[in-house]
């Protein structure tokens, strides 16, 4: 084999430099340096000689390696929390006399939300009466008793019934009232028609009442009011991910209606069944909504870092494209580099994570590399 094929290939000077010497721009002194090679290729490996005017221009530095978070995006919807949500359901059936609500009003516990015109609580008020006029009927008979018996004309068994008559007589008057105060109704007296009254503070989010309406079923709902002071929003999680997700787990979410705005909460809950046709799984997360920016069904992005191992990290400025692969530019000696292909997982803030291809220790060309491409 000839000396020529063994010979190590060379980068000399730019022909823009070389048309100057020729035309007397430069001295030959300066010529004789500028034309020495910028680098010199040996097999797999790149040699920059001492004078080559490449050594200006790269910068190397090692590698990085520390911990960082991986941050994990899912799509997710916003949605009122159960524990804070009340249908709102008729006590009993009747006729809508007035609304005091409409959709979309607040509403603390306790206020007035409609009245009912019921003959069922009107049944009620009539138990509460006769049952106390009842009491007060066996409560003058057990005072006769007592009467006739200190007098000594009454038998025991006598003042044993007016006893039994008038505790019989007391209970069915405290069930009464009782009846009567579950059913909304006043049992010290007052309006006879149904009202009623919100169970919990919040936010009206459906209604399906109006004046005049006959409620015919106790078992559907009037209205549902719902607190949005604080709100889930559910993440849906892959399978392969949820590892990473544990309850109390801080987490920050973004919904389209405000771009540049992030929202904090905290993982609440994990779902204990995936989802068999989408093999995802629903992650609760809480979420303080003091201003009522997040509404009960937007969709949403929720962003969580899940912890990972320390791993080797590069600045995207090493990194070079040859092919189809992603390579940086080893030192293995001084101002001697190799090429090696490297993986990568995901970009960083903070640079490049690399899984394979580069360890501690290993000094890389961080910028300039472009200029050693062959």
């Amino acid at each position: 084999m000839s000396n020529t094929l063994s010979r190590p290939r060379v980068a000399f000077c730019t022909l823009a430099f070389t048309l100057a010497c020729l035309l007397g721009g430069c001295s030959h002194d300066e010529s004789a340096q500028e034309a020495a090679p910028a680098f010199v290729v040996h097999g797999q490996q790149i040699e920059v000689p001492a004078n080559s005017p490449l050594r200006q221009r790269l910068k190397i530095a090692p590698v990085d390696m520390h911990q960082a978070p991986h941050e994990l995006a899912f799509p997710a919807n916003v949605e009122a929390d159960p524990a804070h949500t009340a249908n709102v359901l008729p006590a009993l059936t009747g006729r809508v006399v007035s609304l005091s609500v409409n959709l979309g009003d607040y509403v603390q516990r306790g206020q007035l939300l409609a009245v009912i015109d019921s003959g069922d609580l009107a049944q009620a008020y009539a138990d509460v009466d006769k049952a106390h006029d009842a009491l007060n009927l066996a409560k003058k008979a057990l005072d006769r008793a007592h009467g006739v018996q200190q007098a000594g004309g009454a038998a025991v068994k006598d003042l044993e019934a007016a006893q039994s008559g008038y505790v019989q007589a007391e209970a069915e008057y405290r069930r009464a009232q009782t009846r009567l105060t579950a059913l909304g109704g006043n049992a010290s007296g007052g309006s006879r028609p149904m009202q009623v009254r919100a169970p919990i503070d919040g936010t009206v989010t459906t209604l399906s009442i109006a004046p005049g309406a006959f409620v015919n079923d106790p078992t559907a709902s009037m209205m549902t009011i719902a607190n949005i002071d604080k709100l889930w929003i559910t993440a849906e999680v892959p399978e392969d991910a949820l590892g990473l997700v544990s309850q109390g787990q801080p987490v920050t979410a973004s919904v389209p209606a405000y771009p540049s705005r992030v929202f904090q909460g905290t993982v609440y809950s994990v779902g204990a069944v995936l989802d068999p046709a989408s093999r995802r799984d629903p992650v609760r997360i809480a979420m303080a909504n003091a201003d009522h920016a997040l509404k009960p069904g937007m969709y949403a992005t929720a962003s969580l870092a899940a912890a990972q191992p320390a791993q080797v990290f590069v600045p995207e400025s090493a990194l070079l494209m040859n092919n189809d692969s992603t390579t940086v530019f080893v030192e293995v000696a001084p101002w001697t580099f190799e090429r090696r292909t490297v993986e990568l997982s995901y970009d960083e803030n903070d640079g490049a994570r690399v899984l394979k291809g580069l360890k501690a220790g290993d000094r890389v060309v961080v910028a300039g590399g472009v200029l050693l491409n062959d």
